[in-house]
């Protein structure tokens, strides 16, 4: 048998080095682990309740709103005795009268009114003072919710210039624009002269 040298002697004595072992590097993984797992789960306990309490909350507004129930319920405009005074061709304007009704719950504004038919509509209302008569633009009329606004020679209309020749017993379609309902459409019926 030959000796064995004294440098593989050595290293045949010296100890293996040490390696974390298994159950160790489990135990602190598991540590880690165990630590994020905890927090993570208090970060969920945390958010949870307000995240909850805002899907409910959204699911039951989605549901108040969809009954129609929410806010103020809309106006329900109506339009009657739509008229326009006839007027031979040629003639500089003319005017067109209507009855608008509110019967919803809240108020509504006529914006303007138009008709493809006729010339450009204008609202105007007259005043007379000390014996002269004025006419002035308007912008909107308002109408009160539950009432109605009755327009009339001598007040409140619908100038209409320029209009093509119209005679009595004529029908044309007539759209009034509300902020509200938008816009409603009628037909207007020609009539001879102011009543």
């Amino acid at each position: 048998m030959e000796p064995r040298s004294p440098i593989r002697a050595t290293r045949a004595r010296r100890a293996p080095r040490r390696t974390p072992s298994t159950p160790f590097k489990e135990r602190f993984d598991k540590r880690i682990n165990d630590r994020f797992d905890e927090r993570f789960k208090d970060a969920l306990r945390s958010v949870a309740a307000p995240l909850g309490a805002c899907c409910a909350a959204l699911v039951l507004l989605t549901a108040y709103t969809s009954t129609g129930a929410a806010g103020d319920a809309p106006p329900r405009i109506t339009v009657g005795s739509a008229r326009i005074e006839a007027v031979p061709a040629g003639f500089g304007s003319t005017a067109a009268y209507f009855e608008i009704r509110n019967t919803g719950p809240s108020k509504d504004t006529l914006l303007y009114a138009d008709s493809t038919e006729l010339g450009v509509s204008v609202l105007r209302r007259s005043e007379r003072r000390t014996g002269a008569g004025r006419v002035y633009p308007v912008r909107a009329v308002d109408v009160p919710a539950g009432g109605t606004v009755r327009m009339a020679p001598g007040s409140l209309r619908v100038m209409i210039l320029d209009p093509p020749e119209l005679r009595a017993g004529q029908t044309l379609p007539y759209n009034l624009w509300f902020r509200e309902s938008g816009r409603v459409t009628v037909e207007a019926t020609v009539t001879e002269g102011t009543r």
